[in-house]
């Protein structure tokens, strides 16, 4: 995982709400276990047509949003099943981070288990940011969110974000990363046990 410390930004806007997993990447793309080219499917349903050409109408498909890191949601999004396969989606297209007033809970604790970022704003910020594309810069260290338009600051606000999780995308690991690397204290403790004897 790369380490998340401090991002530089441009937003790209989606203000549908209620969005879910299954449109984030739709069940027929599930069937790899790896990460690697499900950015390709990611929105497919509303990417293309049927024909399989992209929809000059949909946000990500304007050339303006081509090098956007930052998606801006609207209330709700990532609800529905659990497939880890939608921040796989999400990374693999090349966002580093989501924001909203509502993240679903199973979506946001699998974007954090994966390097991507989910940052839930107060209705208010997002109003705002729903307005953009607008630069921003995430500070993930000081938890501060920082909104520009053109060249002058609009808005700040801070984020939460538990601290273990926080310590994982700052170091660039996953959970199991952070086992691993605590596998010589874990051997010392093992080591330093008195072994059960049996009768």
């Amino acid at each position: 995982m790369q380490p998340f410390k401090t991002l530089d930004a441009t937003t790209v806007v989606l203000p549908t709400t209620d969005v879910d997993t299954d449109q984030i990447i739709p069940a027929r793309f599930l069937t790899t276990t790896t990460r690697e080219g499900l950015g390709e499917h990611l929105f497919a349903d509303w990417r293309f047509d049927a024909n399989g050409d992209p929809d000059p109408s949909f946000e990500l498909n304007d050339p303006a949003n081509t090098h956007a890191t930052v998606l801006v949601a609207g209330r709700n999004f990532g609800c529905g099943s659990s497939r880890e396969h939608a921040p796989w989606a999400l990374l693999d297209y090349g966002f580093r981070a989501i924001i909203s007033s509502e993240i679903a809970d199973i979506f946001f604790s699998n974007s954090l288990k994966n390097g991507l970022l989910p940052i839930r704003v107060a209705d208010d910020i997002l109003a705002v940011l729903l307005e953009g594309p607008h630069r921003v810069t995430i500070d993930l260290e000081n938890q501060q969110l920082s909104v520009f338009d053109a060249d002058d600051r609009i808005l700040e606000s801070t984020f939460p974000i538990d601290r273990f999780s926080r310590y994982c995308l700052l170091e660039g690991i996953d959970p199991m990363g952070y086992l691993l690397g605590q596998k010589a204290a874990i051997e010392g403790f093992e080591s330093a046990r008195t072994p059960i004897r049996s009768e």
